[in-house]
């Protein structure tokens, strides 16, 4: 039986792609000084209905619960974080730093780059409405990619600004909110629908032809030069994230985002090629707060979200993933020779254990003291295993043997340098290994 439509199965090889990506993401925040978080993938209904209207069901796994409550598995996290700065914005000092790697859900079509499920880096700035905010979330997503082995001819940072937007639908005398919504939404599908749909919609609007060649002259890749009336809005943006990573940037005032509740800078990253869906989006939400607290709070707010499923596609295409490895490599692969029934000398509350039961004795007290081991569990042969030891990552190669063992040793192979095998102490084999891969003891 497969998995539902738009869901993953994760086997060791896939779930040691996303721990790969998880480990990157997190060492980017690390290092920009943010600090992880979570909440329930589980959330009231009305938590996203408050923020995005009715219409947004269609799009969620939604149902009633025992309890009679009506509820929804999480499609994005920002409601969420909203949520929670509310209710504890008190005991953290702004500007809060926050990020974390949610697993979100939303029903609707599959399509390349999206599924049903997905991973997501989110980070979020809370509390400062500076552009500085802007630029340190954009610098962390650059940085992010860029830890990947992604560079400037991989993926481009195209920025916009909802203010700027505003203004220039306020000078054409679109000052309605639902109307300045609808117009936002056809110029977010701008690169993904006809040109002649985009002006049925904004003609819908009651904008003449002229409004309208206006507005899309406006969205223009052509009309990005500094002249543009909206540069205003981001070259503050871009000054700040200097001349090194303005080159990973471009305006592009076709980006406005499809959620409502931007309300400042805004930004999406796609890759160069243009071969693949958005790999990240952001931007300024200073009134999503004050509406999901009802007024009670009002913080201006910054954020972006990363999936897991668009990047880990771009990263295959550019052979970044070939050296992920499927587990972290084990310190240490043993295998007991001499078969199971085999006598030891060893008792143990006056009985005398078999071979293999001393073997396993000293194989769990090692494991104790941090040494990350694995074993043939049935008995095998030494050759065949060490190859097995090789496939699995081993450094070393223990071996249990009749003749070690009357000695009180077991034969040791590192199979990183190669080489003969030596005798080590059974009691000695935690420091020895240690010292042999120059680790403090």
């Amino acid at each position: 039986m497969n998995p539902l439509p738009g869901f993953r199965d994760f086997y060791p090889e896939t779930l040691a792609v996303r721990r790969y990506v998880f480990s990157k993401w997190r060492d980017a925040a690390r290092r920009y000084g943010f600090r992880e978080y979570d909440g329930p993938p589980l959330e009231p209904l009305e938590l996203f209905t408050q923020k995005s209207g009715d219409e947004i069901v269609g799009q969620l796994f939604n149902f009633v619960d025992k309890g009679d409550r009506a509820v929804a598995l999480r499609p994005e996290m920002t409601p969420t974080l909203a949520r929670m700065v509310g209710a504890h914005h008190r005991d953290y000092k702004k500007p809060i730093k926050w990020f974390a790697i949610p697993q979100l859900f939303r029903y609707e079509k599959q399509q390349r780059g999206r599924l049903r499920e997905h991973f997501q880096f989110n980070a979020d700035i809370i509390g400062e409405g500076d552009d500085t905010a802007d630029a340190e979330l954009i610098a962390l997503a650059i940085e992010s990619l860029r830890s990947f082995g992604l560079t400037n001819d991989d993926f481009v940072v195209r920025i916009s600004s909802r203010e700027a937007w505003r203004q220039k639908f306020f000078a054409l005398g679109l000052d309605e909110h639902q109307k300045q919504t609808a117009a936002f939404q056809a110029i977010d599908k701008l690169e993904r629908e006809p040109r002649e749909k985009t002006e049925e919609k904004l003609s819908g609007l009651s904008l003449t032809k002229g409004q309208i060649a206006e507005m899309l002259a406006f969205a223009s890749p052509q009309a990005t030069s500094s002249m543009h009336a909206g540069m205003a809005s981001i070259q503050p943006v871009l000054n700040l994230l200097g001349t090194e990573l303005q080159a990973f940037c471009r305006a592009d005032f076709r980006i406005v985002r499809g959620l409502a509740y931007y309300t400042g800078i805004v930004w999406e990253i796609h890759d160069r090629k243009g071969e693949l869906r958005a790999i990240a989006g952001g931007g300024r939400y200073d009134n999503l707060i004050s509406l999901m607290t009802d007024g009670k709070l009002s913080l201006p707010a910054a954020g972006f979200g990363m999936g897991d499923v668009v990047l880990t596609e771009l990263l295959k295409m550019r052979g970044l993933l070939k050296d992920v490895q499927l587990e972290p490599g084990l310190d240490c692969y043993v295998v007991i020779t001499g078969g199971k029934a085999q006598k030891g000398n060893l008792v143990v509350n006056g009985s005398e254990e078999t071979w293999r039961d001393q073997a396993s004795f000293y194989i769990h007290q090692w494991r104790h003291k941090g040494l990350a081991i694995d074993y043939d569990l049935a008995g095998g042969n030494v050759t065949r295993h060490q190859q097995v030891a090789k496939e699995k990552g081993a450094r070393f190669f223990l071996v249990f043997g009749p003749d070690e063992w009357s000695k009180g040793e077991v034969s040791v192979k590192d199979l990183l340098l190669g080489g003969e095998p030596s005798a080590v102490k059974v009691t000695e084999v935690v420091e020895r290994l240690r010292t042999m891969t120059g680790q403090s003891t």
